[in-house]
């Protein structure tokens, strides 16, 4: 029988709010956002907490909006901002993520189900810190950073730094995730891949690339000019193989300044595998989700560059559409 602990429970209204009763009862509260990770956590006893801070009624913190850069800024098009408390359907459904980070909806598709979606929420799954998560691939692929409301303001880290290990980030105890931003770019496409036993399921393993392309492109008019685009930058992130901070550092690396042919992808892919630290149990050897890095990894690269316009030197592999729920 499956029966939490005791465990006291506070609604909170608003940022503040939660801010006060964080300071209150940490380090013995939990946040409770969509609840799909700690119910049954708290159900088996792996979770303990005094206080759950049910934060679902501070509207404000469900949003998805983009934010144009300022007048003469050089930073871009601007950046999408995501509330901690928009829910995965949210994500899914919207079109300013997808026209501008194609890699968000391909994994929202394959996150759990419909009902999950429905009530899960984005803030939560980066909080939770699983290191099969599929998001936290996908932000730190696309280079995005994580707004953090704390007794002494705010401050941002990138979504490099956010995981500190397996269920663990760097959000302190009398702190709260509010925002994830996310930097338009040009030139840019991505795209993410996943194994799975079945559908919705955690990943055996999964690669989410983002690149940004420099010089001629397949859109523009001399597309024969298109052997000269190099890739300017890349992120390049990985899940449920123990990758650190879920990125493949080293496959970067080697790929910036390149031109995007089929050997530099897979030259990437196989760096990928060779760095992270795969784990063998019930879904898998260790050897098998290397061989699914190596290959899911250029298959990401190879489709987010058609993505951003670049050259496409094989078949590309799009994820299905899959439906808007």
């Amino acid at each position: 029988m499956q029966v939490p602990a005791h465990v006291e429970y506070e609604k909170a209204t608003s940022v503040a709010h939660a801010l006060a009763l964080l300071a209150r009862y940490a380090p013995g509260a939990r946040v409770l956002a969509g609840g799909h990770s700690l119910i049954p956590m708290m159900k088996l006893r792996l979770a303990q907490p005094e206080v759950l801070i049910d934060i679902n009624a501070i509207t404000g913190l469900r949003y998805i909006e983009l934010r144009s850069a300022a007048k003469g800024s050089a930073e871009g098009a601007g950046e999408l901002r995501i509330g901690a408390l928009a829910r995965h359907a949210d994500l899914l459904a919207s079109q300013a993520a997808g026209d501008h980070f194609a890699i968000l909806h391909d994994a929202e598709r394959v996150i759990a189900d419909p009902i999950v979606r429905q009530w899960g929420t984005i803030g939560g799954s980066l909080c939770q810190a699983d290191p099969s998560e599929d998001l936290s691939a996908a932000f730190a692929a696309l280079k995005g950073s994580m707004v953090i409301q704390g007794p002494d303001g705010s401050r941002e880290v990138s979504a490099r730094a956010f995981h500190t290990g397996p269920y663990e980030t760097v959000v302190g105890p009398d702190e709260l995730l509010t925002e994830i931003r996310l930097p338009v770019r040009p030139g840019s496409g991505s795209a993410y891949l996943k194994v799975m036993r079945r559908a919705g399921d955690w990943p055996i393993g999964a690669a989410a690339a983002s690149v940004w392309l420099a010089g001629p492109t397949a859109k523009d008019a001399a597309r024969d000019a298109a052997r000269d685009t190099v890739i300017a930058d890349v992120g390049i992130g990985l899940t449920a193989v123990g990758a650190a901070h879920f990125v493949a550092a080293e496959a970067e690396e080697y790929l910036r300044g390149r031109a995007p042919t089929p050997d530099a992808l897979e030259r990437a892919g196989q760096i990928a595998a060779e760095h992270c630290n795969p784990a063998a149990d019930q879904r898998g050897p260790a050897e098998y989700k290397r061989h699914l890095v190596r290959e899911l990894t250029a298959r990401v690269l190879r489709t987010a560059i058609v993505r951003a316009g670049g050259p496409a030197h094989a078949p590309v592999m799009f994820p299905s559409p899959g439906p808007l729920s």
